[in-house]
């Protein structure tokens, strides 16, 4: 997919990494407020062309500057469709499938509650976000449940994939001990 894509109520947008798309639902507007389907599995698959099945929806509340990632599972693989619906992200996702003509590539996206854009992100890509605004609630669809015997983590400042994130100088990150152990690219585990 090399185009943008429109149905009736999706804007779908391909990015540098083979399959990972930037989804943009239609929001309907007036002096009310606004209203937008946040996920619709017949107009999804008809943009797409994937039919997928969610099986498990998670929620995170997260200060800025909050560092999560890069995570992905070698079993019980996980597609995500992530979006934000309070404050903003900038969201990463790392090419790990070896078959692939993007391996090792990465691509980042800023999502929001204001620009309604979501992410798709098949199976057998790391994932990542770091949070932008003062606080920012991300929620992300799943295609299997979390497996954490299965659970890998690349390191957020590899070099070998060198990721821009957009840290201002001298801004401290708030990471837990497993994100700021993650393994260099060399040492991750593959798809």
């Amino acid at each position: 997919m090399s185009e943008i894509l429109k149905s009736s109520k999706l804007l779908i947008t391909p990015t540098a990494i083979h399959d990972v798309l930037v989804i943009e639902p239609k929001v309907f507007g007036d002096e009310r407020g606004w209203f937008t389907e946040s996920f619709n599995a017949h107009d999804f698959s008809e943009a797409t062309g994937l039919s997928v099945e969610f099986v498990q929806d998670n929620h995170s509340f997260s200060r800025q500057w909050t560092l999560r990632g890069l995570h992905y599972q070698l079993e019980q693989a996980q597609g995500k469709l992530v979006r934000v619906v309070a404050g903003s992200v900038f969201d990463v996702a790392v090419d790990t499938r070896e078959d692939s003509p993007t391996y090792g590539k990465w691509v980042g996206v800023e999502l929001s509650a204001q620009n309604h854009k979501q992410l798709w992100i098949p199976a057998g890509l790391a994932h990542g976000f770091l949070v932008l605004s003062e606080t920012a609630e991300f929620l992300y669809k799943t295609t299997d449940y979390y497996h954490p015997q299965s659970e890998a983590c690349l390191a957020w400042n590899d070099p070998q994939v060198n990721i821009k994130w957009p840290l201002p100088e001298g801004v401290s990150l708030n990471m837990n001990a497993k994100d700021s152990a993650g393994l260099s690219w060399d040492a991750a585990p593959k798809f």
